[in-house]
């Protein structure tokens, strides 16, 4: 069964369901691509692994802990009697404890050269907030950017900054940047918005070799549906987080109740 939303869900931008999707997503573009760009490229499946905390903290830190003992009656003391005093009693606190991040993304090489020709990112929230995450993104998105490699950046995240782009205005929920190496530092940018389906773009390669066309929306409504999505979402109690605009919440809840969803 297909998605009530005629472009990205965003339910599926919830904390809990996102992580499944994004590592879908990334697989479901590698199951595509892999059998079309054989023999003369290749697609690796690469994960980035780093540790953050809650706090987007990367070591365990000790906060300031006020440890009250709990005043208890003493007998008057004896001469010559020593009388242990009571112990503290503890309190419940909650360390920043590391939390191990893996972010999946695809590398496409040629296969005798093992020259890297392009590479497709999905953004996580941890790059779209300031943190360890953001940081090491941004250090390897420069690189990218700074090197021949084609990149395409997929942002399905309504949440968090956007990654920056000279010259645009263009307010959107969601963007997809295909930028290719040999026309740096131009790239089309396809801007959408929740009420909007996803779009389909080419996969840059080599001059001259034939570029597959990715179609977002077929792959998303492919997932969704193997995913059983519209059995783990409740549509009719859940809220989006994070939440629409007014005029979008207007529109979710009319599209939903036309689809006896609500």
């Amino acid at each position: 069964m297909p998605s009530p939303f005629p472009g990205m869900d965003p339910y599926l931008e919830h904390p809990e369901l996102w992580p499944a999707l994004h590592h879908l997503l990334i697989s479901g573009i590698f199951r595509f691509l892999s059998p079309q760009l054989r023999p003369k490229y290749l697609v690796a499946l690469e994960v980035r692994m780093y540790e953050a905390s809650e706090d987007d903290l990367s070591i365990i830190g000790i906060p300031d802990v006020t440890v009250m003992q709990q005043q208890t009656a003493i007998e008057p003391i004896r001469a010559n009697v020593a009388i242990a005093a009571p112990p503290a009693q503890p309190v419940t606190v909650t360390l920043p404890v590391p939390l191990t991040i893996r972010e999946g993304y695809l590398e496409i090489r040629e296969r005798v050269t093992k020259e890297l020709i392009t590479v497709i990112e999905i953004l996580s929230p941890t790059n779209k907030r300031t943190g360890k995450g953001r940081q090491m993104y941004e250090e390897k998105r420069e690189e990218i950017l700074g090197s021949r490699t084609h990149l395409i950046e997929i942002d399905l995240l309504r949440r968090g900054r956007k990654m920056p782009v000279i010259g645009n205005d263009v307010e959107s929920d969601y963007r997809v940047l295909v930028c290719r190496g040999n026309r740096r530092p131009r790239g089309d940018l396809y801007a959408f918005n929740v009420q909007n389906p996803m779009p389909a773009f080419p996969l840059p390669l080599r001059s001259g070799d034939i570029e597959p066309v990715i179609n977002l929306q077929e792959l998303f409504t492919e997932i969704y549906d193997v995913g059983s999505y519209d059995l783990k979402i409740d549509y009719r109690n859940w809220e989006v987080i994070p939440a629409l605009s007014e005029a979008d919440t207007i529109w979710a809840d009319a599209l939903l109740r036309d689809r006896q969803l609500r």
